[in-house]
């Protein structure tokens, strides 16, 4: 929602211990979200067929439909029978100021999902495990140690929830790290661990870092891969689900490390380029014309087979 006016000018400094305000907003606007169904989205839209796992509410119906037309395979989701969908409700001020509230609802019953009834009945190349209720990534990752899934860990958000033994938890024995410049700092806060100590633990880490790019760490070294230059920018949210989405599409289909990173990066800018995190389209020759104006005709070449 949007407030024509600055949420500081109602507010009375000698009031503050007794807040009661209502904003009366000229806008709202309704859009879909959640880090784990973007990234399946896009991963659709590529033209993989992702599994999607997480707890949702009754009110989900309309957005599995969505969600099925462009590839995703839901299956994998818990219905609440008592709690909705997870929500985040935020108004901002003309000076983008936000005043906003997170609902958890349903994704607290994403502790009770398991995962090998899913696997034995889809399969899994990897498992994404991605912010969350946090007992429900602890067991996830635990489940996928135990039973030799390969997993990749994406805490992001739930970094500040997490303690360093969790967060320890969530990382070690993982096949993909990801993470932005800011969690990467606070992840090693929070485990004690050096980056050298992280490395040791996990075979790659992919860490976004804005408009710079994304660095890429495995064994053989580091690989800086820049963006994709922007046209625009609508909506920050949701760029670094794009990124993933590309990245494992990438390397689900045997592409390198760098050519992996660029797709995601092509991804990324193009939800970076609109307002809402489902609302991109990939036209494929314009798409391989920006690929080949940031990182050359070959890696347009290699990349344009997974581009729909």
């Amino acid at each position: 929602m949007h407030f024509p006016g600055r949420f500081a000018d109602q507010l009375v400094a000698e009031e503050l211990a007794q807040v009661s305000l209502s904003f009366l907003v000229d806008d709202l606007v309704v859009r879909r979200g959640g880090a784990g169904a973007n990234i399946a989205f896009a991963m659709g839209v590529l033209g993989q067929r992702p599994v999607l796992v997480g707890a949702v509410g009754a009110d989900f119906e309309d957005y599995r439909s969505w969600l099925e037309r462009h590839g995703v395979d839901c299956s994998g989701v818990h219905v609440s029978e008592v709690a909705h969908t997870a929500r985040f409700v935020c108004t901002t001020d003309d000076e983008f100021n936000q005043i906003a509230s997170f609902y958890a609802g349903a994704m607290a019953e994403a502790r009770n999902i398991e995962l090998a009834p899913v696997v034995r009945a889809r399969g899994a190349g990897l498992v994404l495990i991605g912010p969350n209720d946090p007992m429900a990534m602890l067991r996830h990752t635990d489940e996928c140690r135990q039973r030799g899934y390969r997993f990749a860990a994406d805490p992001s958000q739930q970094l500040a929830r997490l303690s360093g033994e969790q967060v320890r938890r969530v990382v070690d024995g993982a096949d993909y790290l990801f993470c932005n410049s800011y969690e990467w700092g606070l992840l090693r806060h929070k485990t004690g661990w050096s980056a050298e100590e992280v490395q040791r633990r996990v075979g790659v880490r992919a860490t976004t870092l804005g408009a710079d790019g994304v660095e890429v760490v495995d064994e053989r070294g580091v690989l800086h891969v820049p963006v994709v230059p922007e046209r625009e920018r609508a909506d920050p949210t949701g760029v670094g689900d794009g990124f993933r989405a590309g990245f494992l599409t990438g390397v689900a289909c045997g592409l390198s490390l760098e050519r992996a990173a660029q797709l995601g990066s092509l991804v990324a800018v193009h939800v970076l380029e609109v307002t809402g995190t489902q609302e991109w389209r990939l036209n494929n020759g314009r798409a391989l014309d920006r690929l080949a104006g940031a990182y050359g005709a070959e890696a347009a070449a290699d990349i344009a087979p997974l581009l729909p």
